[in-house]
């Protein structure tokens, strides 16, 4: 804590005290009161009853003036030694008022000592002891030189005695002053070692934090029942989701069931090995899909008793799909070396009998049944043709071609041509939701209608009784373009999600390689792409592309 903090703090910590001891002064004078009246019923002297009530009005009055001064006044040590010096007075004209030597108000004094010395200091008590000693003792010399009515003992030549009375008294005065500034010293040393242990405890409370906030890890605490605790900056990042939401919910949200893990945990710990690595798949806030790895260790207390967990994780969603496409890359390989030697093989007898049974067919008008025969083998052999050629783009596709587009103009023109091709229905629709204004990306618009005809042509058959269609792009705040394809139809299983993109793999009975050709043509433009879907409930696929270049917008 600087300088400039504690000062407002200290100034806080005094206007506190001031307001204790004017409510303290106005309890003192009820107190008299309270005395006084018993004192009174028990004695004919109503002398000293007029005096407390005289005393407890002008404490009354005291306490309302200090209080409008203390509200409206930052003057406060000033305030508290204009308070004690008023006190003194107080105290002494009582002391005067009620036979001085043997006044039982003298003890007020060390009362006012003993309390100074907590709003002066060590010093403050000193000086306020001596002002209590002259004030006593010029009292007492001036009831001693006649100035007041003489009490009895002075006239009973005890004049002696009364000066060692005031001496007495005087070093009690002095002696109290020395031992409360001595406690306010020691309180002082104990709050500053106080509040230097307490910033210690703060600053290494703020260390931990930091560290855990710095590390580049999510890092997750819960109890031992797998709620969450803490949820630290990390975590927030890969997950999307905000400490404040998921603080108290079990962590399963996130890592699944971890029942067989913590088990897996104790059985290591008793082995004294290393706590054994997990894998497990959860969405972010935003649905995107995610492969987390993560570890568990036991949270433990000072006593040694495990109180919760700590779960340490990270997001392996990039280097799964790097592995993906590695894999993928090497069926590709695989794909390309066959592709090139049996593509023309397979092609060059394909056109020679498509061209001999055109041929066949128009020197057969007059037979129906064979014409059929014909007309089958012409649309399977354009289906073989289909496969081969998706197989060759898929193996060997051609290299990109990047300019800018309208990506938003490119899915409209696509949508327009769908809803007028064969590939839908009547019980079938498209609709796309676009923002206004341009949405610009520097990509292959070939490649990109290719991406929209097979993602929507893969909805449509997923559809066959019927449904919507719709696709929306809009930009976010990573300046990259967000493509989203949702329809109602059958929806797939999380196996066939899973298996979505691999080559031959087909939900809807065509070749399984459009879906391969999709996800190429995303990675090689430097996007992603996710697919959410439920069995009966439709399928969602979303791409995230890069957008054009900010200084090319602003140019």
């Amino acid at each position: 804590m600087t300088a400039a903090e504690k000062i407002p703090e200290q100034n806080s910590q005094l206007r506190r005290k001031l307001w204790v001891l004017i409510l303290g002064r106005l309890g003192v004078g009820l107190i008299l009161l309270f005395v006084s009246t018993i004192w009174t019923r028990s004695t004919t002297d109503s002398r000293s009853s007029s005096l407390t009530i005289s005393v407890l009005l002008f404490v009354l009055f005291l306490t309302l003036l200090y209080s409008l001064v203390h509200h409206f006044t930052n003057a406060l040590l000033f305030q508290a030694r204009l308070q004690f010096a008023v006190d003194i007075l107080l105290v002494t004209w009582l002391v005067w008022t009620s036979d001085v030597i043997n006044s039982p108000y003298t003890a007020l004094y060390i009362v006012i000592i003993a309390i100074s010395s907590l709003f002066l200091g060590p010093r403050g008590a000193v000086i306020t002891s001596v002002g209590c000693g002259v004030a006593f003792t010029g009292c007492a010399l001036a009831v001693m030189t006649g100035l007041g009515s003489q009490p009895a003992y002075l006239l009973d030549d005890s004049l002696s005695r009364a000066v060692q009375s005031v001496g007495l008294f005087n070093i009690a005065f002095f002696v109290v002053g020395l031992l409360s500034a001595r406690l306010a010293q020691q309180q002082s040393g104990s709050d500053v070692r106080l509040k230097a242990a307490t910033q210690s405890l703060a600053n290494l409370r703020a260390l931990h934090e930091r560290i855990v906030e710095s590390i580049r890890s999510g890092v997750v605490t819960t109890d031992l029942e797998g709620r969450i605790f803490t949820f630290n900056a990390a975590a927030e990042e890969i997950t999307g989701y905000d400490e404040k939401d998921v603080r108290g919910q079990g962590a399963s949200v996130f890592f699944g069931e971890l029942g067989d893990h913590i088990n897996n945990l104790v059985r290591a710990s008793d082995k004294r090995v290393t706590s054994p690595r997990f894998e497990a798949d959860c969405l972010t806030a935003e649905g995107m899909r995610l492969r987390l790895g993560f570890s568990i260790s036991p949270l433990s207390a000072e006593s040694g008793e495990t109180t919760g967990m700590v779960i340490t994780f990270q997001d392996l969603t990039h280097i799964r799909a790097l592995e993906e496409t590695s894999r993928r890359q090497d069926q590709l390989a695989a794909i390309g070396r066959m592709a090139a030697s049996i593509a023309h093989e397979i092609r060059n007898p394909l056109a020679a009998m498509r061209g001999s049974i055109q041929m066949l067919r128009h020197e057969m008008q007059g037979e129906p049944a064979q014409a059929e025969l014909m007309e089958i083998i012409l649309r399977e052999s354009d289906r073989l043709n289909r496969i081969i050629t998706d197989f060759l783009n898929y193996a060997r596709p051609r290299s990109a071609s990047h300019a800018k587009v309208d990506v938003g103009e490119l899915l409209r023109q696509t949508f327009t041509l769908l809803r007028y091709s064969p590939e839908i229905n009547e019980r079938q629709s498209v609709e796309e939701e676009l923002i206004d204004g341009p949405l610009m990306a520097d990509a292959d618009a070939e490649q990109l209608q290719q991406v929209f005809w097979n993602l929507a042509r893969n909805a449509l058959q997923s559809m066959p009784d019927g449904g919507v269609l719709r696709a929306q792009i809009s930009r976010n705040v990573r300046n990259r373009l967000t493509i989203m394809f949702s329809d109602n139809g059958r929806g797939m299983s999380p196996a066939q999600v899973e298996h979505l993109f691999e080559p031959f793999s087909s939900t809807t009975g065509g070749t399984g390689l459009g879906l391969s050709i999709v996800y190429q043509i995303i990675r090689e433009h430097g996007g992603t792409i996710n697919v959410r879907s439920r069995e009966g409930q439709g399928t969602t696929i979303t791409i995230e592309i890069p957008g054009e270049k900010q200084e090319a917008r602003s140019q």
